[in-house]
């Protein structure tokens, strides 16, 4: 057994020792977890997030109407109307994005455990959240970040990340691309005996819950009734899965979920090659799909993370198109935001289309932006890596070879994703692991409350691929 074998051998005592969770005490079958004890055992109250939130600054961003990005939805509409579009001002937290729910209820958590430092793996946002966090809880912060390929070049967007981390005084492990992180991070939390401030964990995704019922109830005092949709940025699934539980606990039963992601397809996120052919760092179907159909293949034993529980509907956007609305709203709306929260809201700009004028669209988050996130930053080294930047249609745009902005507003589209065929993937992945090609019935509960999929559905499926029912 080499090096790598031997640490990766003990990543659940080295878990079980840095968060604090026995997440073996939660299996309940062959592939069920008892999924919503996980989340009781994170041992605060919505109440007691919320204050342990406030208490740092996190929370009760504005609900901002973008009325003039509305009026050219109605414009450009085949119906001549579209839902008012509302965007929730997550720059507003103390380091600029949502990722600062995720990260105060894990920093607490490790300041209240005795923990004397937090640690986190991230080449985004959290990175500056989790550092933001541990200062104002006077704790130690170490971030292994994945920034380069194998020539050192990092893109302008993850250096900027990299450098907020630092100004933040968080000691920044800067990584190549590939399996180095996760076995550097592993190390790096047995070596320090630091707290995992996850992506992935419970605190993190409870953490965000509370920006879905800030939506609901910000939506209810303005207009006096629920959000039609919520679009949410997705990657990881920490920010849908969070977001959606929160309008769940709030009771908006009837709002719809919607994802979104930068169409990345054809580009390995493992790849050294690949790395910098792209030009968004998160937010893409590099992340979005593999951690909708596999949620476990993640930091953590079991991921609290788990976005097609709770996804009504899952669309993509092209690169260039997200470019285009990071400068329209900066140009019709006087927001200068970062390229995450555009996202969902060139997504939203489409779907709002698709509603009545009096109908609410919100786009769940905004990002701080700064030199390396701005559009030309990212651009110009798009081209030095030998991208086209070109204006025209995006659905001729090929990731890694082009990046076209809409020479019209009326170009801008989504691609709705086939969720049957998600469902399908998530499916595979899970009877991979089947043992004896035999399941208990809890196992098929799970797998319903994962896919949304009925019992006939489930049990048609473990027929087409031998696995029985005990």
């Amino acid at each position: 057994m080499n090096k790598y074998e031997e640490l990766m051998s003990r990543k659940n005592e080295i878990m079980l020792e840095s968060v604090g969770i026995n997440f073996d005490k939660y299996e309940t079958g062959e592939l069920s977890f008892d999924y919503e004890s996980l989340m009781k055992d994170v041992g605060y109250s919505l109440e007691e997030v919320r204050k342990i939130q406030k208490e740092v600054g996190v929370g009760d961003t504005p609900l901002l109407e973008l009325r003039n990005l509305t009026k050219l939805a109605r414009k450009v509409s085949k119906t001549g109307k579209a839902a008012r579009i509302f965007v929730k001002d997550e720059s507003c937290n103390p380091s600029g994005s949502f990722k600062d729910r995720r990260a105060s209820v894990s920093v607490y958590d490790a300041m209240k455990r005795g923990y004397k430092g937090v640690a986190a793996a991230t080449s985004g946002n959290y990175g500056a959240a989790v550092a933001s966090q541990a200062n104002i809880r006077g704790l130690k912060c170490i971030i292994a970040n994945e920034c380069y390929d194998s020539r050192k070049v990092g893109q302008p967007e993850i250096l900027e990340k990299g450098r907020k981390c630092e100004g933040y005084g968080s000691e920044v492990v800067r990584l190549t691309v590939g399996p180095e992180l996760f076995y550097t991070f592993l190390k790096i939390l047995e070596d320090t005996g630091y707290y995992n401030a996850s992506l992935y964990s419970s605190y993190g995704v409870a953490g965000v819950e509370t920006l879905g019922v800030e939506i609901v109830e910000q939506c209810r005092e303005k207009f006096g009734k629920d959000p039609n949709a919520v679009v949410i940025t997705h990657a990881g699934g920490g920010n849908v899965t969070g977001t959606a539980r929160g309008l769940i606990k709030a009771g908006a039963k009837d709002t719809k979920v919607i994802g979104a992601s930068v169409d990345l397809s054809g580009l390995h996120m493992a790849s050294d090659i690949a790395f910098n052919k792209k030009s968004f760092t998160t937010g893409h179907t590099g992340f979005g799909i593999p951690f909708m159909t596999n949620p476990d293949r993640s930091d953590v034993p079991r991921s609290a993370a788990r976005p097609l529980r709770y996804m009504d509907r899952y669309v993509t956007i092209t690169q260039g198109e997200v470019f285009w609305m990071t400068e329209l709203l900066a140009q019709l709306e006087g927001l200068e935001r970062g390229p995450a929260g555009n996202t969902s809201l060139a997504s939203a700009f489409v779907i709002a289309q698709e509603y009545e004028d009096d109908d609410i669209i919100v786009v769940q988050e905004t990002e701080y932006t700064g030199a390396g996130k701005s559009p030309i930053a990212q651009l110009n080294f798009a081209k030095e890596n030998g991208i086209e930047v070109l204006i025209g249609d995006p659905k001729d745009q090929v990731p890694g070879e082009n990046i076209i902005m809409p020479s019209h507003p009326g170009l801008v589209t989504v691609t709705d994703q086939n969720m049957d065929n998600l469902r399908k993937s998530y499916l595979k992945n899970a009877f991979k692991k089947v043992k004896e090609n035999k399941i208990k019935k809890i196992d098929l509960e799970f797998l319903c409350s994962e896919t949304k999929l009925s019992k006939e559905d489930i049990t048609e499926a473990l027929k087409q691929n031998n696995i029985g029912i005990e």
